[in-house]
């Protein structure tokens, strides 16, 4: 019966020691730098630009060519855009510009939003993906790949063809009609115009040069992600407009680019291709300025 102190004191010090270590092993497993190790990485960028300040001088004066016909004063005033009223600059920040002339007048308004995901289990370069998904499926862009039966459809039946341009005439929602371009004149663009590099009609253009696409469409050069839309009013008793926009994603910022012109008289349609080149290089050169 003596021993039998030991023998208890023997027991409660193994118990002891199990006990210790799944302590420890517990203690480990609530860490938190656990917890911190599997949340989701955060988007590269923390801050965005001064919207006002985004576009380069030069760049604006080739934007709107009709300020340069106003008194300097009024060209500075042109220049140092409006900016847009926002809440958080540090979320979203945008600016616009417009000049008037006697022909015509032009806009330009930029447009910085900087996603940020409140889900630990989801980055801000994710969460980025889908808001920019919902801004391309808003836009309706057309179809760029169609079955061969359908692009040997007869005029008028709704064939597509994916190298060519739109008739130019607005559909009922104002956009540049990107669906029934077989059987229209293969020269014709957005604006109406005859463009260079469509072809002849006989021979469906010189080999190597098919029919430049002006249509509204996903951009593969620019950022992440990238479309171009193309919009232009109906004809009617005022002057017909056009907006060209460009969204893109870089990382977790999307940028809206939306380029507008509006001649004075009613029956010209503003020209597409310049549009669309324009607003794409300025895309570009804001590409590199959130890269800065």
């Amino acid at each position: 019966m003596a021993y039998v102190p030991g023998a208890v004191l023997i027991a409660a010090l193994v118990a002891g020691c199990s006990a210790g270590t799944e302590g420890d092993a517990s203690a480990t497993d609530s860490k938190p730098g656990t917890l911190a190790a599997s949340a989701a990485p955060p988007g590269r960028y923390r801050t965005l630009p001064e919207a006002c300040r985004a576009i380069p001088l030069a760049t604006l004066k080739d934007l709107l060519p009709g300020a340069a016909q106003l008194p300097e004063a009024q060209q500075e005033q042109v220049y140092e855009g409006t900016p847009s009223g926002t809440f958080d600059t540090d979320r979203r920040v945008g600016c616009s510009w417009k000049s008037e002339a006697a022909d015509a007048s032009r806009s330009v308004t930029v447009d910085f939003e900087r996603v940020v995901s409140y889900d630990p289990a989801v980055s801000d370069d994710d969460r980025a993906r889908e808001v920019y998904a919902k801004k391309e499926e808003a836009a309706d862009l057309p179809s760029v790949s169609l079955p061969p039966d359908d692009t040997e459809k007869e005029p008028g039946k709704g064939a597509v063809s994916p190298e060519g341009p739109p008739t130019g005439k607005p559909g009922a929602d104002g956009k540049t009609d990107a669906t029934s371009v077989a059987g229209a004149d293969p020269g014709s663009s957005p604006s109406g115009d005859t463009g260079a590099g469509t072809g002849d009609a006989a021979d469906g253009g010189t080999a190597g040069s098919p029919a430049e696409n002006l249509r509204p469409r996903v951009l593969d050069t620019l950022g992440d992600s990238a479309f171009l839309d193309d919009l232009l009013t109906p004809a009617g008793s005022t002057a017909q407009h056009r907006t060209v926009s460009v969204v893109f994603r870089t990382s977790n910022v999307i940028v809206t680019i939306r380029y507008t012109a509006q001649p004075a008289v009613p029956t010209e349609v503003p020209d597409s291709k310049e549009l669309q080149e324009k607003a794409q290089a300025l895309g570009e050169k804001l590409v590199d300025r959130l890269s800065e």
